[in-house]
């Protein structure tokens, strides 16, 4: 039978219920145990893919095109699962589904409630997401006491009922705050949040601590015996250097074993030699190089979660360490975009959405491919290449996309109207006017890769699959200009009488790749994306030319 772990925060947001869940599912994993991870956000968005950046950082897309929280790319970097539209669910999803049941007549007149009809909803979820796993961790979204939470609360205290409770663990996050004034640390706020849980009717098994300092023995006891948790169970959370060393660090403290038992599993020792080679390389990198990220959300890191990784494990496969030098579009024009990367030896456009940034992104491509400086451009840094390179090299003044000027005389970038989606045979439309929530090519299609060519290369392969999240696409009316002055799309989609260009390449110049996919969304501490690490290897061979130029100077 399925086992069932629930994953709940308190005290304050932000203390990482996320990562300590993809943790969890790295230790049970090491047992020999498959495990899915699910997230319930208590908001009312059906998803995160209209929220701005500021609101919730990174949208993160599966291979089935679900727009979802950042979290799933968590999980999915730290366990084996590949994830779908059914690892995410919130407030507006379930009560949406909820509500076209009642229009359909599936409740056969009756009064619709938050119990039994949403925690129903929401228990359906939990199971769905089970079927071929041993083991699913749930994190529930928000902090204990928050109401628009109450509903999933609700529906994970019936789920011990309904499985029983020997295959269901309650883990509970919270804060236990150091109070320099006090020279102590204090437990109250702990207390007082397991409490509320307790009152919602649920006891929770496991407590993790975040605090600056491991919790002495008396006040570890404390705490077990005010929150009627065992001691062993009761763990610090301590900040580690790297979000890697976790679940070594949990697995030291005796978390897994902690959950093993309280799931009545059995197991021998836990395997993670796997895990121990990445923090090591992580710990231990013989060389370090300095990519620039020029976005216009630099200033908030987490919308730029999956590339940051991604370019950790891009320096893991060449045993480096990458530096990112964060760079503002909207600070970047000709006068002073030497100096801006100057100490850069690679240049990384992400993607994103408006016009804000995007002729700062342009003047970056213009000056990595006129001065060798290696190039990795991912969904609208793809575009910004293209528009580049029709500006300055192919003579098409005023080259842009229809997303930005409506009517500009070249526009090597237009919204594309129609298409079959691959996965469900549907016919799509768009217009400018359409809605904008998953609206978008959105998740894994096939590309297929020219011989030869420096994405071939680094695949080892001519036929992959990746992940996309755009509207925009290339306008092959302008193809054959571009690939006469010397660029190559090396990569394409194609199907139902349709050609999509998914690759753009310089072959004149040491390494320059623009995807319209999102390389970042599939890249694994083990098992780093070919495309990062052929990147980071570029850059530091620039750097080392640089100096070797510096030398002979």
């Amino acid at each position: 039978m399925t086992k069932y772990i629930f994953v709940t925060g308190g005290v304050v947001s932000s203390l990482g219920k996320g990562l300590a869940a993809a943790s969890m599912g790295t230790l049970l994993e090491s047992y020999g145990y498959s495990v899915t991870i699910q997230k319930l956000d208590p908001y009312i968005n059906i998803d995160p893919g209209t929220m701005s950046p500021y609101q919730h950082g990174e949208v993160y897309v599966t291979d089935d095109g679900t727009e979802t929280d950042l979290d799933l790319g968590h999980y999915e970097r730290f366990v084996h699962a590949r994830l779908t539209k059914n690892n995410n669910y919130t407030t507006g999803k379930i009560y949406h589904a909820v509500i076209e049941k009642e229009r359909h007549g599936e409740y056969l007149g009756g009064t619709v409630q938050v119990i039994p009809h949403i925690t129903n909803e929401i228990k359906q979820a939990i199971y769905g997401v089970g079927e071929g796993y041993d083991i699913v961790i749930v994190e529930i979204g928000g902090t204990i006491g928050d109401i628009e939470s109450l509903p999933f609360l609700e529906a994970i205290r019936q789920f011990q009922l309904d499985v029983g409770r020997d295959n269901v663990a309650y883990v509970h996050l919270t804060l236990v705050p150091y109070i320099a004034a006090a020279g102590e640390m204090k437990t109250k706020p702990t207390q007082h949040s397991v409490k509320e849980l307790r009152a919602i009717g649920i006891q929770p098994d496991v407590l993790l601590c975040r605090t600056t300092q491991r919790l002495p023995a008396e006040m570890s006891r404390k705490i077990a015996l005010y929150c009627n948790v065992e001691e062993r169970s009761v763990i610090s959370a301590l900040d580690v250097k790297s979000i890697y060393e976790l679940p070594l660090y949990f697995h030291e403290e005796g978390l897994g074993r902690i959950l093993i038992d309280r799931l009545r599993l059995k197991a021998g020792p836990a395997d993670l030699s796997d895990w121990e080679q990445v923090v090591e390389g992580i710990h231990h990198p013989s060389q370090t190089t300095t990519i620039a990220i020029v976005g216009k959300y630099v200033e908030l890191k987490e919308a730029y979660k999956s590339l940051r990784e991604a370019l950790t494990h891009g320096g893991l496969a060449n045993h480096a360490r990458v530096k990112i030098e964060w760079v503002d579009a909207e600070s970047i024009d000709a006068t002073n975009v030497a100096d801006a990367f100057a100490r850069c030896d690679g240049i990384l456009v992400p993607g994103g959405f408006g016009e804000r940034g995007v002729e700062g992104k342009i003047e970056a491509v213009r000056y990595a491919r006129e001065h060798g400086v290696p190039y990795l451009g991912i969904c609208l840094g793809m575009q910004c290449a293209v528009i580049e390179f029709a500006r300055h090299c192919c003579g098409l003044d005023g080259a842009h996309s229809t997303e930005f000027v409506a009517d500009p005389p070249h526009p090597v970038i237009n919204l594309v109207t129609d298409w079959i989606d691959p996965r469900t045979g549907e016919h799509q439309h768009r217009t400018e006017e359409s809605e904008k929530g998953g609206t978008m090519r959105l998740g894994a299609y096939t590309c297929l890769l020219t011989e030869g060519s420096l994405a071939a290369l680094a695949y080892g392969a001519t036929r992959v699959d990746e992940r996309h999240r755009h509207r925009y696409e290339f306008n092959n009316a302008y193809r054959e200009r571009l690939e006469a002055a010397g660029m190559r799309f090396t990569g394409r989609y194609e199907g139902d009488g349709m050609e999509l260009m998914e690759i753009a390449e310089l072959p004149d110049h040491p390494w320059f790749v623009a995807t319209q996919f999102h390389p970042e969304f599939t890249s694994r501490p083990r098992n780093p994306h070919p495309l990062f690490r052929d990147f980071v290897a570029a850059a530091l061979a620039h750097q080392h030319r640089a100096a070797e130029a510096g030398m002979a100077v």
